[in-house]
C-alpha cells in the first residue's frame, strides 16, 4: 500500500510540474534563448500576477538594439518587477555581495547579471555593462544606488547610467516602484504579497543630453536629485 500511494504522490507532482511548466509557458513574453530561462520569465511574472497582485506597465522597448531600464530601489522585489515589465531579456548591474548571495548564483550568472564591487573604484562593472549595450542587450540598474525610501529623504543618482547612454546611444526608460507591502527589506519584501505597482514612462533621449540634464530630467521622474561625483560612476 505504501508503494501504491508513494507513485502515486510521484505521479500527482509529476502532473503538477507539467501544468505549472505549461502556465509558464504560456505567460512567458521575453526571448532568452533558452527554453528553462523562458520558463523561470514565466514562472516570474505568473508570481507577480497571482500572488502580488502587482500591477505592471510594459516597458515599451524596441525590438532590436540597446536600452537602459532603470527605476527607484525600495525592496527586494524591485528587480523582479523590472524584469516583468520587459518583453526582452533585462540583464542587471548588481551588488557583488547580492551576486554572490548563497544559493543564487548559479541564476545571477544564467541571466548574464553585471557584478559590481561598490567598495572600489574598479570600472570593470561599467565596462561590462558597456559592452552589453553596444551588443544591443537591455540592461537594468538602479541609478540612485542601495535600497532607499522616500522617508529618508531624496536619494542621489549617479551618473553611470547618462555615461552609458551616452558612450552606447542607448535611451534611458524610466520606471517608478511602489505600494509594495515590505518596503526597505529584500526577502521579506519577495514573500509578503502586497499590491505593489510598476509605472513605465516615456523613454529620455540621454545619448543627446549633457549628463547633467539628463539626470534631472531623471531625477523629475524618478523624485530624486542628481548626484555628478566621480566616485559614482556606476552602481546597484
Amino acid at each position: 500500500m505504501g508503494v501504491v500511494i508513494g507513485i502515486s504522490l510521484l505521479l500527482l507532482m509529476g502532473l503538477g510540474l507539467r501544468w505549472l511548466f505549461r502556465k509558464a509557458d504560456a505567460a512567458n513574453q521575453a526571448d532568452w534563448g533558452s527554453k528553462w530561462i523562458d520558463r523561470l520569465d514565466g514562472l516570474n511574472r505568473l508570481f507577480l500576477r497571482h500572488y502580488h497582485s502587482c500591477q505592471i506597465e510594459t516597458v515599451q522597448l524596441p525590438d532590436t538594439g540597446p536600452a537602459l531600464v532603470v527605476a527607484n530601489h525600495i525592496s527586494g522585489l524591485d528587480p523582479l518587477m523590472m524584469a516583468a515589465a520587459c518583453r526582452r531579456p533585462l540583464h542587471f548591474i548588481i551588488a557583488t555581495e547580492e551576486y554572490n548571495r548563497f544559493g543564487l548564483r548559479w541564476l545571477f550568472r544564467l541571466i548574464e547579471c553585471i557584478p559590481v564591487d561598490r567598495s572600489s573604484r574598479d570600472d570593470s562593472a561599467f565596462r561590462a555593462a558597456l559592452a552589453a549595450l553596444r551588443e544591443g542587450k537591455v540592461v537594468g540598474l538602479f541609478p540612485g544606488g542601495r535600497i532607499h525610501l522616500p522617508e529618508e529623504g531624496p536619494a542621489r543618482l549617479k551618473r553611470g547610467v547618462a555615461r552609458l547612454s551616452r558612450l552606447s546611444g542607448a535611451p534611458v526608460y524610466p520606471l517608478s516602484i511602489s505600494g509594495v507591502r515590505m518596503p526597505g527589506h529584500v526577502l521579506p519584501a519577495v514573500i509578503f504579497a502586497g499590491r505593489a505597482r510598476v509605472q513605465s514612462f516615456p523613454p529620455i533621449d540621454c545619448a543627446n543630453l549633457a549628463e547633467r540634464s539628463c539626470l534631472e530630467k531623471l531625477g523629475e521622474v524618478l523624485h530624486q536629485p542628481v548626484d555628478l561625483d566621480d566616485t559614482d560612476a556606476v552602481d546597484s
